[in-house]
């Protein structure tokens, strides 16, 4: 199965996106719905609300009186905090039951309000976040839920902003239209990218991005950002450090749209149990690439051997081609991924030259990416020279 979080501030519309996707055949969570269940009259949680704010948090039918419990619990940092210890593993003990009850070709669709606030999107397969502008936002809440603007305005502001959202968004759809059009995306959304993925996460498949060249994209900063967060998530303590590498981590340096993230581990072994784990969180394990190309240490002329073994697992997703490169902390492998990516950052004549290379092997790949790769190594072996320069020149600098 594969997690989306669909998640939009007040008044943004997520409720018709969560239907449509339900009507394609989504499984889904809906956060606030069991945030109501675990505190009904006769449960657990009910019980232990009263217990901790007094039984005048009750209403005269027995059930929960939510302004009066509001207006105990949010008086303070502390009593919030009691609140939090009551609903939240309550809340997190139901999600998981319903989750483990999903069929496994599911697409889970957990609806969730305050996604972004608590920080919850590295763990989805995708984020999805339905935005529109505030004052429409205001014009629907005022309008159509008979709210005041100041009270709109209020709720609007105490939750995530835009900037925030947009920030862990795998996808955003603009609810600037009517609820027709906002549906026909979230269709399109469904049909071209979440069965698809789904399908590729259940047969192993990686989801191959195009062997063509485009202009930079100040997005593909925070698109490495975001899954190297989804990253950390899935593998924990198991990676010394995750980074983003390659093209796509240099500002100005035309790339192929593929995002490439380096997970460095105390040693291959640690990788090959990682395959099943990133492969359910979304990255499969490409067979046969066992390693890189070893290259020569410049003070000697003498291939470098260190650990040049690696693993590589690819993205599922067919809306976001990511390769993900795991190899040994310390390894010369790790180390050039790295000082490669710095050296190109800070040399605007090498990122020049790097560029001209990838445009060179590109036309003599004729759309073969193991093509365009091998036409590349050549520059790269003078270049490991190049760079262990330019690092000792910044050491003594």
């Amino acid at each position: 199965m594969i997690r989306v979080g669909l998640s939009g501030g007040i008044g943004a519309g997520k409720s018709t996106v969560a239907t449509t996707f339900v009507e394609r055949g989504g499984y889904h969570i809906d956060a606030d719905k069991i945030a109501r269940e675990v505190v009904e009259p006769g449960t657990p949680g009910l019980a232990s609300l009263v217990e901790a704010f007094g039984d005048d948090i009750l209403d005269d039918d027995g059930a929960l009186d939510r302004p009066a419990l509001a207006a105990k619990a949010f008086r303070d940092e502390e009593s919030r905090q009691k609140l939090n210890s009551i609903t939240h593993p309550l809340v997190g003990a139901r999600t998981q039951e319903l989750l483990d009850a999903a069929p496994v070709d599911s697409i889970v669709v957990q609806d969730i309000p305050l996604l972004v606030e608590g920080n919850m999107a590295p763990f989805f397969h995708l984020v999805v976040i339905v935005g529109v502008d505030e004052e429409l936002r205001v014009q629907r809440l005022t309008e159509l839920r008979g709210m005041s603007e100041d009270d709109a305005r209020a709720r609007i502001r105490a939750q995530a902003t835009d900037e925030q959202r947009r920030a862990v968004a795998d996808v955003w759809l603009d609810n600037s239209g009517t609820p027709a059009e906002l549906a026909s995306a979230a269709e399109r959304l469904w049909d071209e990218r979440l069965e698809p993925y789904e399908a590729n996460v259940r047969s192993r498949t990686i989801a191959r991005g195009p062997v063509a060249l485009v202009e930079p994209d100040p997005a593909w900063a925070q698109a490495g950002a975001r899954v190297v967060n989804r990253l950390w998530a899935i593998v924990g303590d198991k990676a010394s450090a995750i980074d983003h590498i390659g093209s796509t981590s240099v500002p100005g340096l035309i790339a192929k749209p593929t995002i490439d993230i380096q997970v460095t581990v105390a040693g291959l072994d640690i990788a090959d149990g990682l395959a099943d784990v990133l492969a359910d969180g979304g990255f499969p394990r490409a067979p046969g690439i066992e390693g890189d190309n070893p290259k020569a240490d410049p003070a000697t002329g003498s291939v470098d051997r260190g650990d040049w073994g690696k693993r590589f697992h690819g993205s599922a997703d067919p809306g976001r081609p990511v390769n993900v490169h795991l190899r040994v902390t310390g390894s010369p492998g790790a180390r050039f991924a790295v000082d490669f990516r710095d050296w190109l950052r800070d040399d605007r004549v090498a990122r020049e030259e790097y560029a001209d290379v990838k445009r060179t092997a590109l036309a003599a790949a004729d759309g073969d990416i193991d093509r365009y790769v091998e036409a590349k190594e050549p520059w790269f072996d003078q270049a490991y020279a190049r760079i262990a320069a330019w690092r000792a020149n910044r050491r003594e600098n």
